[in-house]
């Protein structure tokens, strides 16, 4: 994972997606990346719902995913390339924050980085948008949800008492947090099975990139901070900056199995 990781840090175009501007930083995707190549061991139709920069959605085609990548923003730079078949980009409709332009079951796989916590902002609520993907999954699909932000986060909970911000480009704190119960509940209201849920994070990965780029980019450095982190998630996990949570329909015969 250390070196797919290090390859798609390489191929980012310089200046954007800065979560791969430095090898340290990039790391924060270990644990997305590794549960969809043991979710999805085969290539699937899946949405990266809320896609943002467009980086997981360029990870998931470049595995031989077919990839509808969906957002309410303008399409990122990142999926400005030559027309592909099998990697579209969708605009919603701001009005419309929660509906997904999508037929029943349309995906196999659906994945949330970092987007659920946000759709209250945009006037939308996290069951609403449950429900459509749910709506949108296959019989036998799966949500893969990561970067959820934990109510009981440390790394949070200074952020907001210094005011600070983690890294450059990023708010003081999350406005929405979550704790372990909440997330149960909200999947299982929405129809969902959980399969695996649990933390990781422990280390704000972003401050890295103040570093000098000799550290940052460092390969020793980047597993001794890998290293770190495992061991404080491990000691502490409940005070870890993420949730993640692998789901599929309640009562569905799932052609996938959990990792």
């Amino acid at each position: 994972m250390f070196a797919r990781l290090n390859a798609e840090r390489r191929a980012a175009p310089a200046g954007e997606l800065g979560q791969f501007a430095a090898l340290s930083i990039a790391q924060q995707y270990r644990l997305p990346y590794a549960l969809t190549l043991a979710a999805l061991r085969h290539p699937a139709r899946v949405l990266d719902w809320g896609c943002g920069d467009g980086h997981f959605a360029a990870f998931l085609h470049g595995r031989g995913h077919d990839v509808t990548a969906y957002s309410l923003q303008h399409r990122p730079h990142v999926l400005r390339e030559a027309p592909d078949p099998r990697l579209r980009y969708v605009q919603g409709d701001l009005s419309e924050p929660t509906r997904l332009p999508f037929p029943d079951a349309s995906f196999d796989a659906v994945f949330s980085v970092g987007v659920l916590e946000h759709v209250r902002e945009l006037g939308g609520t996290e069951a609403d948008s449950l429900a459509e993907i749910r709506r949108v999954l296959a019989p036998s699909g799966l949500f893969l949800c990561f970067h959820l932000p934990n109510r009981f986060s440390g790394v949070e909970a200074l952020a907001r008492l210094l005011k600070t911000s983690p890294g450059p480009g990023h708010d003081a704190a999350h406005r929405y947090r979550y704790a372990g119960a909440d997330v149960e509940r909200l999947l299982a209201q929405a129809g969902f099975e959980t399969l695996a849920r649990g933390l990781y994070a422990f280390l704000p990965r972003n401050v890295f990139g103040r570093l000098p780029a000799a550290w940052r980019d460092s390969t020793a450095f980047a597993k001794t901070v890998n290293r770190l982190d495992d061991a404080l998630a491990a000691a502490l996990p409940s005070v870890c900056q993420n949730h993640f949570a692998v789901a599929a329909a309640r009562g569905a015969t799932s052609t996938r199995s959990a990792p």
